[in-house]
């Protein structure tokens, strides 16, 4: 197969993951240039959780792409490194290796970007390979300052309506899909040796890490679940009013963040808090709910 060709099939396989999110990530009526911003964007982020993440075998074609030695494919702290220097590229007006990066250089330079939301994402991702456990929730919630704040903040800059008030209720949208994410993926994380619910909450709710690991929740972690879960929906809660803030398409967008939130939540609860089976996950009749719920100003 073609270099070519290589490059296309493993973008495609990154960028492919916006179909398993909660909520539409660049969807079809917003403008055109909105909608290639924000897949480029949504690349990078997917891409440095990639890499944080990475197989073997995707790490042997990141480093390919990076220019990184073949030894750190199966190092994800080398492999991030690399991944940073390439980025520089992007900002000192040099061709970057990777072709996901490759893709960012239009939406930097269109929106003049700062490199620093883009650091940020991949500063949460090497603190993924060193920080395997959250004491307090207050730790949590920095560690979602970020790895997931940062793409609010661009989504804001994309669209050229960033103001410190829109900024911290996006931080408080991004910050609650966080948490829902891994409450989602509770198992799935444990699998790779890493719990984001806060020992503290852990130790109150009388929940062990052998507890997660069984094939049905039991009572003591489902009510764990659902106290995490009602932290998130009221993060939801703060930040719905910068739905309020902006006008049309824009607005739609943002109603589907928030509405993605909030039907992840629903179906954690429909679940009976019980996330360790499979991940719940919302359904489209019910997203289409909470977005109208979202555009009325309902709570």
């Amino acid at each position: 197969m073609a270099t070519d060709d290589l490059r296309l099939r493993d973008a495609s396989a990154v960028l492919d993951k916006a179909a398993d999110e909660n909520f539409p990530v660049a969807p079809f009526f917003l403008p055109r240039a909105w909608r290639e911003d924000l897949m480029a964007v949504y690349g990078y982020a997917r891409l440095v959780d990639d890499i944080g993440d990475a197989d073997l075998d995707r790490g042997a074609a990141h480093a390919r792409y990076l220019g990184a030695d073949r030894g750190t494919a199966g190092d994800p702290l080398a492999l991030l490194d690399a991944f940073e220097a390439d980025l520089g590229k992007v900002f000192a007006g040099q061709e970057p290796g990777h072709p996901l990066l490759r893709a960012l250089v239009p939406t930097v330079r269109r929106r003049r970007l700062t490199p620093e939301p883009f650091l940020a994402l991949i500063a949460a991702n090497r603190q993924d390979q060193l920080v395997k456990r959250y004491e307090t929730y207050d730790d949590l919630v920095a560690y979602c300052e970020l790895s997931a704040n940062p793409v609010g903040r661009l989504v804001l800059a994309i669209t050229d309506t960033a103001t410190p008030e829109r900024v911290r209720l996006s931080d408080s949208v991004c910050t609650a899909l966080q948490i829902v994410e891994h409450l989602q993926d509770v198992r799935e994380d444990l699998g790779r040796d890493r719990v984001y619910l806060p020992a503290e909450d852990m130790k109150r709710f009388h929940v062990q890490e052998r507890d997660l690991a069984v094939p049905t929740a039991g009572a003591s972690v489902r009510a764990l679940v659902a106290y995490e879960a009602e932290r998130a929906r009221c993060l939801l809660n703060e930040g719905t009013p910068l739905v309020g803030s902006v006008h049309g398409r824009l607005k739609l967008l943002l109603a589907g963040f928030v509405a993605g939130g909030r039907a992840a939540v629903a179906a954690i609860a429909a679940a009976g808090y019980d996330v360790l089976p499979r991940p719940p996950k919302p359904t489209k009749p019910r997203l289409v709910r909470e977005v109208g719920a979202v555009l009325r100003g309902e709570g």
